[in-house]
């Protein structure tokens, strides 16, 4: 089977094959801190043998799991947020028929999402959705007690029971979860619900090939089982320090970048199938990454829509930015431009091609124009949009996302600025024990502060 491959010549202009070459060393060093677990945060390195650690057992639960509310269910909402909910949502979305939403289907449950925001007409949106029908829930959190989530499940779980009784609800909810403490695992444990546990050492950001991501693929319909295969190849690729790996590759190649003023990445691809990749991306590395007054920025566009939109900044604007583009080999389909006698759009002379010609060909063209413009770019392959390639490639990026954060010399595995919102939004909603917090925030807003 092939690999996805990584390709870095388009950044010469910018930064040499010897300014690259020169990181060997301490990229390898920085491979050698992931896999051997001795540096900062080595306490959240399980995602590391994931693949090949996790049993088969685990995945044919899963698989029977997510059989069973297939079964049951028209829809399952999973309700998360961050990493809980991204990488599910990054491997449907890039697996799935573009128009499924509109489709109807037998046997196939819609999995949908929430607990990722606190948009009150979207909670009512779903809600209305769902009434009279038949719906499950994957509530996954650690604590149980992270607010847009927990706010999500409350009301499902309400509504679940008063439309088929506490009963039949708890055959319908399954909580992914901490092995023995928290609040969802005392609600599980109390209510009889399905359990499946988020290990203490993996972090939400890398957590899409444990069952946080794995249910609700299987549940959407894939094969979880490919998923974990393509990862697994990539483990045993990346495990092997030298130019050959191509995760350390592309940590040396953009940590050089970065060190040479290029502090923007835009992760472009040409597929809109992979818009959710990309969100899932940027969290793993602006995560990751963004702390201690450091960290390249991580940014997306999905071209060529958005060279209507982004394109002239990416072409003539501040050159402190690199691209890594995202390409896709093989399309799953063919579509041929039609020949048309008026010809009165000028079209023509496309007649005969494929529409994935004439968009490779917008992709180079772009590439060529924005290495001209000072964008140095990176080039990752994927042979096709499959579980064992999407598996390679979320596994490429988390090894890839640790030595890249161990070279910028943070701890790429904490994420200590995430809470300061939550102090802020407590302290605003005078919840319990926040008093003193309460009191100094109205002061600073009557202007007494």
């Amino acid at each position: 089977m092939k690999s996805i491959e990584v390709n870095v010549s388009s950044v010469y202009q910018t930064v040499s094959t010897d300014t690259i070459k020169a990181l060997d060393a301490e990229a390898e060093k920085c491979l050698e801190i992931v896999d051997k677990g001795t540096g900062a945060g080595n306490d959240f390195l399980g995602w590391v043998n994931l693949p090949s650690a996790t049993p088969q057992a685990l995945l044919d639960d899963i698989e029977a799991t997510a059989a069973k509310l297939q079964k049951s269910c028209e829809y399952v909402v999973c309700i998360g947020i961050g990493g809980s909910y991204l990488g599910a949502k990054a491997v449907i979305e890039a697996l799935s028929d573009s128009f499924a939403a509109y489709k109807l289907s037998a046997g196939n449950p819609k999995v949908i999402f929430a607990g990722q925001n606190i948009g009150e007409d979207y909670m009512f949106e779903l809600m209305d959705l769902l009434r009279d029908k038949k719906f499950g829930i994957i509530v996954i959190s650690k604590s149980g007690t992270t607010t847009e989530p927990a706010i999500a499940f409350r009301l499902l779980k309400d509504m679940l029971e008063k439309q088929v009784g506490k009963e039949q609800a708890a055959e319908r909810i399954v909580a992914i979860t901490d092995e023995k403490r928290g609040a969802l695992r005392q609600l599980a444990t109390e209510e009889g619900y399905k359990t499946f546990v988020i290990a203490d050492n993996v972090g939400g950001r890398f957590s899409v090939l444990s069952p946080v991501g794995l249910l609700p693929i299987a549940v959407a319909g894939y094969s979880i089982k490919a998923l974990m295969k393509g990862a697994a190849d990539m483990e045993a690729v990346t495990a092997k320090p030298g130019e050959q790996n191509p995760a350390q590759l592309y940590a040396q190649t953009r940590n050089a970048l970065y060190r040479a003023g290029k502090k923007t990445e835009i992760l472009a691809n040409y597929c809109p199938k992979l818009h959710y990749f990309a969100e899932w991306w940027k969290q793993l590395y602006g995560e990751s990454e963004g702390k201690d007054g450091k960290g390249i920025f991580p940014a997306s566009v999905d071209l060529t829509t958005d060279l209507h939109s982004m394109g002239q900044w990416i072409q003539d604007g501040e050159r402190t930015i690199f691209e890594t583009v995202l390409t896709l080999e093989k399309q799953d389909h063919e579509v041929i431009v039609p020949t048309d006698n008026a010809n009165l759009d000028g079209l023509n002379f496309l007649a005969g091609k494929r529409i994935d010609q004439v968009n490779k060909m917008a992709e180079l063209g772009t590439r060529i124009a924005h290495i001209d413009g000072g964008v140095p770019n990176i080039v990752i392959t994927l042979p096709a949009l499959s579980e064992e390639y999407i598996g390679q490639l979320i596994y490429f990026f988390e090894k890839a996302c640790g030595i890249s954060g161990y070279m910028l010399g943070v701890n790429p595995f904490n994420q200590p600025g995430v809470e300061a919102y939550k102090k802020n939004m407590f302290a605003l909603l005078e919840k319990p024990g926040y008093e003193k917090e309460t009191e100094a925030m109205k002061k600073r807003l009557s202007g007494n502060a």
